[in-house]
Formats: structure tokens, sequence, C-alpha cells
């Protein structure tokens, strides 16, 4: 609970000027540091590892099939066209979305919050409490963003949940790791090939 309530916290400080807050090498480094710290199991060797390369890849897989068949829909084409997209784009995409974003999240929620959890309250409950804590810590970033912050949360939320069922089905958080990155790099491609196209 004190850990979830930690994160949380943390992710109020994304628009404050702390030197290196959202440095990706700094955010990796602090989220393993805590998987660490709990002695998380990561499942990144052996039949671990194969397991969750399985999942993630099939997690990924369903993740790209969606987002390529939404981009057609008006109204989330409006939205991609209107997003503010980082540049230069190829960093975002090769540097910032999977340390910065990813791989800091999955060892900080799905490894370090998500085994606490789970030994504190159970499977079902610890998961349940990884996801809220996932939804909520998006509030500032909605905000900044423009975007509604109830259905921000809600989506990240039930998002938390499922990476948090693919890390324990899997036994692996490399599965979890995958789908987010699925769902981050393939949005960001799509926003990136709706506003080309727009020009």
């Amino acid at each position: 609970m004190g850990l979830g309530t930690a994160l949380v916290v943390w992710s109020t400080t994304a628009g404050l000027q702390i030197p290196g807050r959202r440095h990706p090498l700094i955010q990796a480094a602090l989220g393993t540091a805590l998987a660490l710290s709990v002695h998380a199991p990561l499942g990144v060797r052996g039949a671990a590892l194969r397991s969750g390369v399985r999942w993630g890849a099939l997690g990924a897989a369903v993740v790209t099939a969606g987002v390529a068949a939404t981009t057609a829909v008006p109204i989330i084409q409006a939205g991609m066209a209107a997003r503010d997209l980082p540049t230069p784009q190829w960093k975002w995409l090769v540097y910032e979305i999977p340390l910065g974003t990813v791989w800091s999240e999955e060892s900080a929620y799905r490894a370090a919050l998500g085994t606490l959890a789970e030994v504190g309250f159970g499977p079902r409950a610890g998961r349940l409490l990884q996801a809220t804590a996932f939804g909520l810590s998006h509030v500032v970033d909605a905000r900044g963003a423009g975007e509604p912050v109830l259905g921000t949360v809600l989506v990240t939320g039930v998002a938390g949940w499922v990476f948090g069922w693919l890390a324990h089905r899997s036994g692996s958080v490399v599965a979890s790791a995958l789908t987010h990155l699925a769902i981050n790099e393939a949005g960001a491609v799509a926003a990136g090939w709706v506003q080309r196209r727009a020009v």
C-alpha cells in the first residue's frame, strides 16, 4: 500500500523542474532498483523468459492489429492528427518510450508493486491495487495533454490490470513490457503516420 501511494505521489512531480526527473535512464534505473530491492521475480532468464516472450508477442500482435484498425475511425484519426508529438520522433520511439516509460513502469508497477501487493493481499486484490495505482499515476499526464482525467485513469487502470495478469500468467515481466511497448509504439507510429499524411 505504501509503495503504491509513493508511486502515485512521485507521478505528481512530473511537471516540476526536478533535475533528471524525466530522463529515461534515471527513470529506468529507479524502476529497476525498486524491483531489485523487493526481490521481485522479473522472469528474464530461461523458461520464464521464453514464456514472457511468447505471451508478450501475442499481446503485442493483438494491440498492433487493434491500433491499425482503429486508426481508420475518423474521431480517432482526428485525435491523432491533433497530438503534439515529440521531436525527433526516432529518439522518442527508440529510447524514451522503451526505457523512460515502458521499462521504468513495468519494473516499478508490475514487478515491485505487483510483487508486494500480491504477497500482502493475494493475486486478485494485489493486481487490483497495482492497477489502481497505475491508473492514478497518469492524472498529471492526462491534464498536461488536455485529455479527460477520469477516462485516462480508467483506461490506464484496465491496462495495468491486463499487464499484471500477463506478467503473472507468463511468469515474466517481459510479457507485460512487450505488450505495453506495443501500445505506446503503435500509437506513436500511427499518430506520426496520420500527421505526415495530412501534410
